[in-house]
C-alpha cells in the first residue's frame, strides 16, 4: 500500500513539474528580453493547480534526483559539453548590448577569421547560441567555404556548392532572405546539440556575400536583430575586401604584376620573421636585365618594358607557389624563397637563366640577365644587408660575363669581400642605395673589416690596402696618400737600423695612419677654402675614431694604436689629440709623422701644387726640433732624393 501511495505521489509531483515549467515558458520571453506575464485566468488556474496538488517535499526532491540522473545519462561523457550548456529561458538579453558586443568584436580586426571567431564569442555570450557558422562565396570555385564554431570550442568546415541548391545555405545565399529551420539536421554534424537554426544573408549593398548560421531556439521573434547584425558583419567584410583590395593594387607593379618595391620589403620582413622563429633557411636570387639601358635608348621604351615582362613571365612560372617575386628597381627583379638554401636558390636560378637563354625578342635576341644570390642566415641575418648582399653578387655576375651562353650565378659566400672587384661593387651598391636604406658605407666596411678572419699577414695586408683605399676615395685630394706614407715610413725605419719585424710593423701602421678619417664627414674632408675652427675641431677627431673605432676592437690590430692616435703630435707639445712633446711620443709615431709631412708638401692640394722636393726638404729642416724629430728629419732627407714623389 505505501509502495503504491509513493508511486502515485510520484506521478502527482512530475504533472506538478511538467505545468510549473509551461507557466514559467509563458512568463518571459528568452530572446527578447521583454517580460510576458500570463494572463490572470491561467495564472489563477496554475495557481489552483498547485493548492490542490501539493507533493511532499520527499515526493519532489525524489523526482528531482530522477530527472538529474536521466539528464546525466542523456549524452556521451566525451561530448558532455554540448550538453551543459542548454538555453536558459530567464537569460535576458537587450539589443543595444549585443550591438555593443558585435562592434567591440569588430575592433581593430585584420583578418576575417579572426573576426569570425571573435562573432561567434559575442553572439555565444550575448545571445546563448549554441552554435554560429560562417561563409563566404568565391566566385572562382563557385562554392562557399563554410566553417561551424560550437560554444564548447569545437569546430566543423566544409564547402558548399553552388550546383548543391537544395542546401539551406546555398538557398539563402542564392535568394539573399533568411531560412529558419526546426533543426539542424542538414548540417550533418555528429555530437551537435539540436536546435532552431537561423540562417542569414551577409548583405552589403544589394550584394551578398556569404552567409551567417546562428544555432538557438525562438529566434524568429529577433529576427530583425539577427538580420541587423548580419548585415553589419557583411558590410565590416565589405570593407575589408576593399581595403585588401586597395592595398594590393598600390603593392602591385602594373607592369610586371610582380609586387613593388614597398610590396616586396614588407614580405621579405615577414618570411624572415617567419625563418627566425622556425629556424629554417631563407634565400634571395636578384635578377638584372643586362643592356637594359641600351635597348630603351636604341629601340625604345616599349621593347625595354617587353623585356622585363618576359623576365617576370619566366619567374612566376618557374618559381614555386611559396615563392614571392617582386620589382627591385627599374630593371631589377627580386625573389624571396622560404626555406631554402643557397646551393638551392641557385639550382633554381640555373634553371630560370636557362629559360629565358631560350626565349628571343625581336631586335634584342636572347635576354641575357645578371643574377645574385644571398641566403639567410648563412650571409646575414640582416634585412638590409641580405639585399645588399645579393645586389652585390649581381653586380659581380655581371663583370663575370657568360659562361656557354649562361648568365653567371654568383652568392654572397662565393667571393672574398676584400678583393677589388668585390669591393667595388658593395661600394657600387651603398652608393646607389643609401638614399633609400640610409647604410653608411664607411661603418659598413669598418664592422667587415673587424669581423673578418685574418687567414694571414698577407691577407692582412691586403684588408688593409682595400680599407685605406676606401678612405682615399672618400677624400680624393689624399689619392694614394697612405700608400705613400707607408713607403717613405718604411724607408725611413730601415735608414735608421730598426729591426725587420719593426720596420713591417710600422709599413702597416702607416698605412691605416689615416684612418680615422672614414668617419670624418665629407663637406670637411673635400673644403677647398679653409677650414673653420668648427670644422677644424672635427678634423683633429681623426686619429682618435682610427685608434678607437677601427683599431681597437680588432685584437691583431691593437699593437698599431700609438702609430694611428700620436702621428699628429709635436715635439713642442703643440699636436694633437693629446698633446704629448718630445720622446714621450711612440718612436713609430715620429718616423709616420715626418712622412706624412712630407707626403703633404710634395703633394698637389686643391689649394696649391706641390713643392719640389728642396723646398719641402727645407721646410722640414726647419721644423726639426719644434714639429718633427730633429734625428728623423736629418736622415729622411739624406733619403728622400731616392723616393719617388709621384703621388
Amino acid at each position: 500500500m505505501a509502495g503504491g501511495n509513493l508511486t502515485k505521489e510520484i506521478v502527482e509531483a512530475q504533472k506538478l513539474n511538467k505545468t510549473k515549467k509551461t507557466v514559467e515558458k509563458q512568463a518571459t520571453n528568452p530572446i527578447s528580453g521583454i517580460g510576458k506575464a500570463p494572463s490572470v485566468k491561467s495564472s489563477a488556474k496554475n495557481a489552483a493547480v498547485k493548492v490542490e496538488k501539493p507533493a511532499s517535499k520527499d515526493a519532489s526532491n525524489l523526482v528531482a534526483t530522477i530527472n538529474n540522473f536521466n539528464a546525466n545519462k542523456s549524452h556521451n561523457r566525451l561530448y558532455s559539453g554540448y550538453a551543459n550548456n542548454p538555453i536558459q529561458a530567464n537569460n535576458v538579453v537587450h539589443g543595444n548590448e549585443i550591438a555593443n558586443a558585435v562592434c567591440q568584436a569588430l575592433k581593430n580586426r585584420t583578418d576575417v577569421s579572426e573576426l569570425f571567431v571573435a562573432i561567434h564569442n559575442a553572439l555565444g555570450d550575448k545571445l546563448n547560441c549554441i552554435y554560429t557558422g560562417f561563409g563566404l562565396f568565391h566566385e572562382t570555385s563557385k562554392c562557399i567555404d563554410f566553417k561551424l564554431y560550437s560554444k564548447v570550442g569545437g569546430t566543423y568546415a566544409s564547402k558548399i556548392f553552388q550546383s548543391d541548391a537544395e542546401n539551406p545555405i546555398m538557398e539563402c545565399f542564392v535568394t539573399g532572405k533568411p531560412i529558419i529551420l526546426k533543426d539542424n539536421k542538414f548540417l550533418n554534424i555528429p555530437y551537435l546539440k539540436n536546435s532552431e537554426t537561423v540562417i542569414l544573408p551577409l548583405m552589403s549593398i544589394d550584394k551578398c556575400l556569404g552567409i551567417m548560421l546562428l544555432g538557438r531556439n525562438d529566434l524568429k521573434q529577433n529576427l530583425d536583430l539577427v538580420s541587423f547584425i548580419a548585415n553589419y558583419c557583411g558590410l565590416f567584410i565589405h570593407n575589408f575586401e576593399l581595403l585588401e583590395q586597395a592595398n594590393k593594387y598600390a603593392n602591385t607593379d602594373t607592369l610586371t604584376g610582380l609586387y613593388t618595391h614597398r610590396g616586396f620589403q614588407e614580405i621579405l620582413s615577414a618570411e624572415l620573421e617567419k625563418a627566425k622563429t622556425t629556424k629554417t633557411p631563407l634565400s634571395i636570387i636578384m635578377f638584372d636585365v643586362n643592356n637594359i639601358s641600351k635597348i630603351n635608348r636604341e629601340l625604345g621604351h616599349a621593347k625595354g618594358d617587353e623585356v622585363i615582362k618576359l623576365l617576370a613571365e619566366k619567374i612566376k612560372q618557374s618559381a614555386r607557389n611559396s615563392d614571392i617575386a617582386g620589382r627591385y628597381g627599374g630593371d631589377e627583379i627580386a625573389l624571396i624563397l622560404p626555406n631554402t638554401n643557397t646551393a638551392d636558390a641557385k639550382y633554381l636560378a640555373e634553371y630560370i637563366t636557362y629559360c629565358l637563354s631560350c626565349c628571343f625578342i625581336d631586335d634584342v635576341g636572347p635576354v641575357k640577365v645578371s643574377v645574385g644570390v644571398s641566403s639567410y642566415p648563412e650571409c646575414s641575418e640582416n634585412q638590409e644587408k641580405l639585399l645588399i648582399l645579393a645586389e652585390q653578387a649581381m653586380i659581380i655576375s655581371q663583370a663575370k660575363g657568360y659562361k656557354e651562353g649562361m648568365s653567371a650565378i654568383i652568392s654572397s659566400s662565393d667571393f672574398n669581400f676584400w678583393d677589388d672587384e668585390a669591393l667595388n661593387s658593395f661600394a657600387q651598391v651603398l652608393s646607389k642605395r643609401h638614399s633609400q636604406l640610409g647604410i653608411n658605407y664607411e661603418d659598413e666596411l669598418v664592422q667587415k673589416f673587424n669581423t673578418s678572419e685574418v687567414k694571414s699577414q698577407n691577407h692582412l695586408i691586403e684588408m688593409v690596402t682595400s680599407l685605406t683605399g676606401a678612405i682615399d676615395a672618400k677624400d680624393p685630394y689624399t689619392k694614394g696618400h697612405s700608400t705613400s706614407v707607408s713607403r717613405y715610413s718604411e724607408a725611413l725605419a730601415r735608414a735608421i737600423n730598426l729591426p725587420e719585424d719593426e720596420v713591417q710593423r710600422i709599413a702597416l701602421g702607416a698605412q691605416l695612419h689615416d684612418v680615422g678619417k672614414i668617419g670624418i664627414p665629407e663637406n670637411v674632408l673635400r673644403k677647398t677654402d679653409k677650414l673653420s675652427d668648427e670644422e677644424w675641431e672635427i678634423m683633429k677627431q681623426h686619429p682618435t675614431i682610427g685608434a678607437e673605432k677601427v683599431l681597437a676592437p680588432n685584437p691583431g690590430l691593437r699593437d698599431l694604436i700609438p702609430m694611428v692616435k700620436y702621428h699628429h703630435e709635436k715635439i713642442d707639445g703643440t699636436g694633437y689629440p693629446m698633446g704629448l712633446k718630445g720622446n714621450e711620443i711612440p718612436l713609430e709615431a715620429r718616423i709616420i709623422s715626418v712622412a706624412d709631412a712630407y707626403h703633404a708638401l710634395v703633394s698637389d692640394r686643391p689649394y696649391r701644387k706641390g713643392m719640389p722636393l728642396e723646398k719641402a726638404c727645407a721646410i722640414l729642416k726647419d721644423g726639426a726640433g719644434k714639429h718633427w724629430d730633429a734625428d728623423l728629419v736629418r736622415h729622411f732627407i739624406a733619403i728622400a732624393p731616392s723616393l719617388s714623389t709621384s703621388v
